[in-house]
């Protein structure tokens, strides 16, 4: 294929998904707006604290390059150290740092399931999850209802009726989720899902893997995460903890057992093929989980949960309306649990986020392929330095919206989606 024919087809294909309404592009939010996108749940990006913390670590001589992967040159005493607190924090046996949570998940559900062995994962599981069971010898992959106990519970019995080794331990089950879900914000039944796990699989053959990716610094005493929370450390395969949402931070790490952390090291090829972080990553990384473990960021978590009852408070009052088809513009859907993610679905996602951000909100509409069709929505993200007040002026927002589309002054967009 010449060049040009690429460039060609490469074209046709982003117009594709622009006729969809699909297509991405890179935005940058106004200096004066308010943030109510970002997973920065903790505020810990702007917080002075952790920056003058994390300079400190950046005085006298380093390296500023780690020089190499992990397994070759990059490795030092330094992220042994901080690999080590890490793993003590969480209150696991081992853990493994990778430079992303994406690393973490595709290395972990590639390697570790083998010929033969099945994982199911909750059907709203992050893509990286999806990358890695792709490069997985994994015998079957598939999934089971999002957050639903009884739909878990059906496909490990129909897994066990159409597979012996299963049911005689001679194969593997996998279970793959997260303890809170990007989308909608709500909290994994972690603790139904493991006893349900532990019952259909006496023999010891079903591992439960756990992504905490937006639990960590939030949920849990001193934000150590939901298995924390509950006291299933020993009852869970493998949590991944990334570093990127309320931290502030890049990078993982997979808290497994002693052996599992030797099977990655020699296995899971991100973490084997990739430079590994440098020393300004890993001392930003300490600086921040030092805030937690000292306690130093629980007046944030403090305020993270007062802000994120006043905007459930909010909501409830919000009077929901219809368009011209009878169709609510906003729906709630419920929130199993409590987290500082909200999900407002309406059939405009689009044009309610525009309202929003010309207002100075920024917020983001959440589009297929992202969600399924028929799940659009607007993604509202608080965190520790939004206010009250900041609130209840994008309540009111999202209300003048709401009025505004019900009396038929609707964006030119809106009006043509409205009459397909």
């Amino acid at each position: 294929m010449s060049e040009e024919t690429l460039t060609e087809s490469m074209r046709n294909t982003l117009e594709r998904r622009r006729q969809r309404s699909g297509l991405r592009s890179l935005t940058i939010a106004g200096d004066n707006s308010t943030d109510f996108s970002s997973n920065d749940f903790l505020s810990l990006r702007s917080s002075s604290l952790l920056r003058a913390a994390y300079m400190e670590r950046l005085r006298g001589d380093f390296d500023l390059g780690s020089g190499g992967s992990r397994l070759l040159d990059g490795n030092s005493k330094f992220a042994e150290q901080l690999e080590t607190d890490i793993t003590a924090f969480h209150r696991a046996p081992a853990g493994l740092l990778f430079n992303s949570g994406f690393d973490a998940n595709s290395g972990l559900y590639a390697s570790v399931p083998q010929s033969g062995d099945i994982v199911i994962y909750d059907e709203y599981i992050h893509a990286s999850v999806h990358e890695g069971m792709r490069l997985s010898r994994a015998a079957t992959r598939v999934s089971f209802s999002h957050n639903s106990v009884a739909s878990l519970r059906s496909t490990l019995e129909s897994m066990k009726r159409g597979n012996s080794s299963i049911a005689s331990g001679k194969s593997n089950v996998f279970v793959g989720l997260e303890s809170v879900y990007s989308m909608d914000g709500d909290v994994a039944p972690l603790v139904d899902i493991v006893r349900c796990v532990d019952e259909l699989l006496p023999n010891k053959n079903g591992y439960v893997i756990v992504d905490e990716a937006h639990a960590t610094g939030v949920i849990g005493a001193r934000g150590a995460g939901l298995v924390c929370e509950l006291g299933l450390e020993n009852r869970v395969f493998a949590r991944v903890h990334t570093f990127g949402k309320a931290l502030s931070c890049n990078g993982a790490i997979v808290l497994c057992s002693e052996i599992t952390k030797q099977y990655l090291i020699n296995y899971a090829r991100p973490l084997i093929y990739s430079t590994f972080m440098s020393y300004p990553a890993l001392a930003a990384i300490r600086s921040s989980y030092e805030l937690l473990w000292t306690g130093l960021a629980e007046n944030r978590r403090s305020r993270l949960w007062k802000l994120v009852q006043h905007f459930d408070s909010r909501l409830e009052q919000l009077d929901v309306l219809t368009d011209v088809h009878g169709a609510a513009l906003l729906q709630m859907p419920p929130r199993p649990g409590k987290s500082s993610i909200f999900s407002l679905l309406t059939p405009y996602p689009r044009e309610l986020a525009r309202y929003c951000q010309d207002a100075g909100f920024v917020v983001r509409a959440i589009v297929p392929p992202t969600v399924p069709k028929g799940a659009e929505r607007v993604r509202v993200c608080l965190h520790a330095d939004n206010s009250t007040s900041e609130i209840d002026l994008l309540v009111q927002c999202i209300g003048r919206w709401m009025d505004d589309v019900k009396a038929g002054g609707k964006t030119p967009a809106a009006r043509k989606q409205s009459r397909l």
